[in-house]
Order: C-alpha cells, then sequence, then structure tokens
C-alpha cells in the first residue's frame, strides 16, 4: 500500500474567493493507492485515498468506478486534489471485478439494495478510519452517478449528502432503451471500447479468439452496429465475461430483472440531500431530471425531500463537459459561469461542514436557457407558469427545403379533409444519426438538414416574436403502418434564415410498446394507433425571424437498433422488410407537439 506525499500550491488551483469560506484552506497531500476494503461475502475492493497530511479528522468523498480509480471521471475532473487540497479526504474505488478489485463485474448489480451491498459496506468502512470525521459525501457521474444514486437507498451510516451528475433513475428506459428501443450505438459501443478488452484479459476462459473480435470492433466499431441479428453481435459471441450484455438484450420489455435496479422505485429510502447535475443534450438527461423530481416529493425524510438541488446546462455528456461553451456546432455565452468542482464545494461544506454557502438562500432549480443564454434560478421543476401548447401538423407546402412533404405546423386546429402524410420506410437506408443526446456519436446542437430531407417535416411560419419553451415535450401522432411493428421518431428543430436546422430535442417509440413498456403487442397492419412520443425537456427561445420544425420517420439509426418492419423482435430479427407508414393530421386525428410554452 504505497504511501506518498505531495504539495499543492494554492496558486494552482485558481479558487473564486466567492465559492466557499472554506477555499482559504491548503493542505499537502498524502496518497494512499490500494487500500484494501473487504465486503460481506470476503470478496476485497481497493481504493486510492487522497487526505490532507494533518491530524484530522475531516470529512470524506467517495467515487466508485468501473473505469480505473487511476482514471476516473473525478481524476479526469480534478476532484482528487482539489478537494484533499481543502481538507477533505477524497477516495476513488474499482468496483468489483474491475482493475485492482477482486470478483466477478456485473455493471450496477452489487452497488445497491440487493444481497451484495459493496457501496453499503465502503462506506461503513470510511466511517470506521481515524482520519474520518463520520461525515461522508457521494460524488460520481454517468455510471458511477449510478453506483451513488444505487447508494443511497441503503442508508449506510456516515451518508450525509450526496453530488451525482448525468445518471438515471430507471436503467431500462434511461440507459438501455427508450421507448422500447434499444440504444444501440451508445451501449454496444460503450461495452465494447470501455469494458471487453480489460474483461478478457481478466478472464483466460474467453481466449485469444475474443480478444482479436474486439480488438476489431475497437477498430471500427460502427461497421458493427449493422450486424444482424443484434443479439447475436459478433465481437461479444461467446463470451462469459460479457453475459451482462446478453442479459439486457434478453430483458428487452420491462420486467423484474430491471425493477431490481431501478432507483426511482427506491426513492421513498433516500435520506439524505441530493445535487444533480444535467445537460440538455446528456444521453441521462431524462434520469437526472425524474430523480430531482422524485426524490423532491417522495424521498423518505423531510430533510432529503427539501433540499434536493437541480442544475441543467447546454453541455452533452462527461464531466469534461460540465462548464464549456463550445456545445455541438453552437456557443453558449456564459456557461462556464457554473464550474464542476466550484459548485460541488459549496454543496459539501454546506452538509459535511456546516458552513453557511448562500445555497438556502437560492431557490432550488438553476438551468441555463439557451437562445437566450442566460442562466436562470426557478422554485420547481417543471415551471408551474408553463402553458402547454399544441403545435398542429398540416398539409404543405410551407416554404422549407425540400423533404418528403412541406408540411406546416401551427397553432390553428387541422380541417377535417387534411390529406395524410406518408413515406416509405426502408430498415436498410435508415435516416442517420446527426447529434442529439448521445454517446460515441457526435452529439449537442446539430444542422439536420441531410435527415429533414428523408423526413416528414412540419414547418411553422417565421416567429414574429421570441418564444421560449422551457420543459418536458410530447409529440402525439396519429398514424398507422403496413407492418405489424414498426418505430416512430419524433425531432423538433429550430429553422435559421439560413436553413439550418437545429435540433433541439428528439424521441422514438417502438410501435409493439406503445401501451406499455412491459407488455408488448404488435400493431394491426392499416389500423389507426395514437403514439404519445417522450422528447424529454428543453429550455431554449426560438428567436424572432426563425422557424419551428418537427420532423417525423421511423428511424433514427445507429443511435437505436432498427426496427425490421416484421413480429419478430428488432433485437432478434434477421430479415428486415419496407413498410409504409402514414401520419394523419385531419380535424378527426390532429398529430401534434405539446411544447411547454412560458409567457415572455
Amino acid at each position: 500500500m504505497p504511501v506518498l506525499r505531495f504539495v499543492l500550491l494554492a496558486v494552482l488551483l485558481q479558487l473564486p474567493a466567492t465559492a466557499s469560506a472554506q477555499t482559504e484552506a491548503r493542505y499537502d497531500v498524502i496518497v494512499e493507492t490500494d487500500v484494501a476494503v473487504a465486503m460481506r461475502d470476503g470478496t476485497v475492493l481497493r481504493l486510492d485515498i487522497y487526505r490532507p497530511d494533518a491530524a484530522g479528522p475531516f470529512p470524506a468523498l467517495i467515487e466508485r468506478t468501473p473505469y480505473n480509480k487511476s482514471r476516473s471521471s473525478e481524476i479526469r475532473a480534478g476532484a482528487h486534489t482539489y478537494f484533499a487540497a481543502l481538507g477533505y479526504v477524497f477516495m476513488v474505488q474499482d468496483v468489483r471485478g474491475r482493475y485492482e478489485s477482486d470478483g466477478d463485474f456485473y455493471p450496477f448489480r452489487d452497488a445497491g439494495w440487493q444481497a451484495r451491498r459493496d457501496g453499503y459496506d465502503t462506506v461503513a468502512w470510511i466511517g470506521e478510519q481515524a482520519w474520518s470525521n463520520g461525515r461522508i459525501g457521494i460524488v460520481g457521474g454517468s455510471h458511477t452517478g449510478q453506483t451513488a444514486y444505487m447508494l443511497a437507498p441503503t442508508q449506510p451510516p456516515g451518508v450525509a449528502a450526496m453530488f451525482v451528475r448525468e445518471s438515471a433513475s430507471d436503467l431500462h428506459k434511461h440507459w438501455i432503451y427508450r421507448g422500447g428501443a434499444f440504444e444501440h450505438a451508445f451501449v454496444t459501443t460503450w461495452v465494447g471500447l470501455t469494458f471487453a478488452k480489460d474483461l478478457i484479459e481478466r478472464s483466460p476462459a474467453s481466449g485469444p479468439g475474443g480478444q482479436a473480435a474486439i480488438d476489431d470492433f475497437i477498430a471500427a466499431p460502427e461497421s458493427y452496429l449493422w450486424n444482424l441479428p443484434v443479439n447475436e453481435f459478433p465481437a461479444f459471441r461467446d463470451l462469459p465475461v460479457l453475459a451482462f450484455y446478453d442479459d439486457w438484450l434478453a430483458h428487452q420489455a420491462d420486467g423484474p430483472y430491471w425493477w431490481r435496479q431501478n432507483v426511482g422505485m427506491q426513492h421513498h429510502r433516500f435520506t439524505v440531500p441530493v445535487y444533480h447535475l444535467g445537460g440538455w443534450y446528456d444521453i441521462f438527461l431524462q434520469g437526472t431530471i425524474e430523480n430531482y423530481q422524485g426524490l423532491a416529493t417522495r424521498a423518505g425524510t423531510q430533510l432529503a425531500r427539501d433540499n434536493q438541488r437541480l442544475v441543467i446546462g447546454p453541455w452533452v455528456h462527461g464531466p469534461s463537459n460540465v462548464g464549456v461553451t463550445e456545445v455541438g456546432s453552437l456557443t453558449f455565452p456564459g456557461a462556464d459561469d457554473v464550474q464542476y468542482n466550484d459548485i460541488r464545494l459549496r454543496w459539501f461544506d454546506q452538509w459535511l461542514r456546516d458552513v453557511d454557502s448562500g445555497l438556502d438562500d437560492e431557490p432550488p432549480v438553476l438551468i441555463y436557457v439557451m437562445g437566450d443564454n442566460v442562466w436562470r434560478h426557478e422554485t420547481e421543476w417543471p415551471l408551474a407558469r408553463t402553458q402547454y401548447t399544441k403545435f398542429y401538423f398540416g398539409a404543405g407546402p410551407a416554404g422549407t427545403i425540400s423533404s418528403l412533404n412541406d408540411g406546416r405546423l401551427g397553432r390553428a386546429v387541422p380541417a377535417h379533409d387534411e390529406p395524410p402524410a406518408s413515406f416509405r420506410y426502408d430498415p436498410n437506408q435508415p435516416v442517420p444519426t446527426l447529434g442529439g443526446n448521445t454517446l460515441f456519436i457526435a452529439g449537442g446542437p446539430q444542422d439536420h438538414r441531410a435527415a429533414d430531407e428523408m423526413s416528414l417535416t412540419f414547418t411553422s411560419e417565421p416567429l414574429a416574436a421570441d418564444l421560449e419553451v422551457t420543459g418536458p415535450v410530447t409529440a402525439v401522432l396519429h398514424a398507422l403502418s403496413s407492418a405489424v411493428d414498426t418505430d416512430w421518431t419524433v425531432r423538433l428543430s429550430e429553422v435559421w434564415p439560413d436553413g439550418r436546422s437545429i435540433n433541439i430535442v428528439d424521441g422514438i417509440q417502438r410501435a409493439r410498446y406503445r401501451d406499455d413498456p412491459a407488455k408488448p403487442s404488435l400493431i394491426e397492419p392499416g389500423n389507426i394507433y395514437t403514439y404519445e412520443i417522450d422528447l424529454w425537456a428543453t429550455s431554449t427561445v426560438f428567436k424572432a425571424g426563425n422557424r419551428l420544425r418537427v420532423s417525423v420517420h421511423s428511424s433514427n439509426f445507429p443511435r437505436w437498433t432498427r426496427n425490421l418492419n416484421t413480429a419478430t423482435s428488432p433485437e432478434e430479427g434477421l430479415k428486415p422488410e419496407v413498410a409504409y407508414n402514414t401520419v394523419l393530421h385531419e380535424a378527426a386525428w390532429p398529430s401534434h407537439i405539446v411544447l411547454p410554452v412560458i409567457p415572455r
């Protein structure tokens, strides 16, 4: 267990004087690596400790990661030295079965409230150390944010607060599937690039063939995403160490397998304040929002319910993207006013040190309003003053760029005899993923004209005044198909006078899961069904002179698996068929989008 000492110069920290009273503290830092902690079943997990070189005791912060404790998201964010120099003991632990920790790895399984409770056991150990004052904070984002959220319901002793960046409430609908469609580009690439190679090296039983297949995948992951069937992915085939990937594909419908890991179902067992950080273009945005909302209303103590916080910036996923101003193809001035470690220092100083950091004087929600490009405090989410407004689809032309139909979008209810809009969906020629809430694909706001040209488009007239849209966005399609199953994808964009079509939000609904994510049922070809599609949320001001556009299709690939338009599951199917899909927009079947309009 190596122990190192080094000095951090105060000037290198560059801390703002207003961040917290504790910014005046400065310590040399002791580093201890590979410290062994035994779990309740005897498995040894190892962590690195960064602590002040002083008598203490001190409050403690911990991240639990599958990505190597020496290169974790917190290490990359500089949190280990930042907090240790200011009087916190900061720790990063390799989760079970990863890097220096023993045992077998299965994402999320042992982090929470099941038989193995590695998070609980680790926190209990922290509270017993001589350098600990017994007050502990939990940090993390993405996978490590999920290990944080899953730890809280076990109520380990000493946990006083948490700060979680960009993670899920419901692993099924916020991580692995969306509207019933598999998050193919994210999940498959994530497993292949971040887990597979290391796990195979730990498992001699995988053999050289498995290593060679993974090496091929790492060299060109995008080419593998076209493989059918998806559940026989060639790079992962016959690799026991990746059994969790097979399990995810085998459990396409929601149900008990997913409920065992569902944080939202455990909100009533949270007892501590949590600060939730998200990004409007983050792949886990909805999970961040639902955890905030659920805990603010259903947490198990009044203390926890009254002290949930939410901040959302204009960012894509990842700690290095928090506080940046260049996102996708746009610039967001002032987005750097929020810096990751600084806002966390205020939070933990308040809850772990009883420092008056001014948080009690601020409303609980802080959002970046795109378009106006300002940060704004709010007292709740969604905003109480919201006017949910329907914008109806109609027949064109609307003077837009060429697409499958130049439909119009407006507040007027469509006429009785509005003709429908139809398109041909060939799974072999899907609409490409261009930006959005993605990972491993260029994300954020991008120009979607190439995708619009392949889609049904419904575009408004130029706006006479700025239009603020802040809150959850929903599309309602009245539609029919020639197939027994298909997908419906919807995107809201802002069209600029120069023709750019910048994506704001999007979503998908697999037809077989239209009524219940746990009970798939096929559709009858030619029958009309109503699909409610969750486009998640935004805060953006559509500027005067620009237009609103809604694009509709049946694909967004490779983000989501291609629906093959057959009775066989899209994750198990091998032979795609062409579907002819139709969207109705007449008085009896008024397809529309519901926008959360904020009075200006």
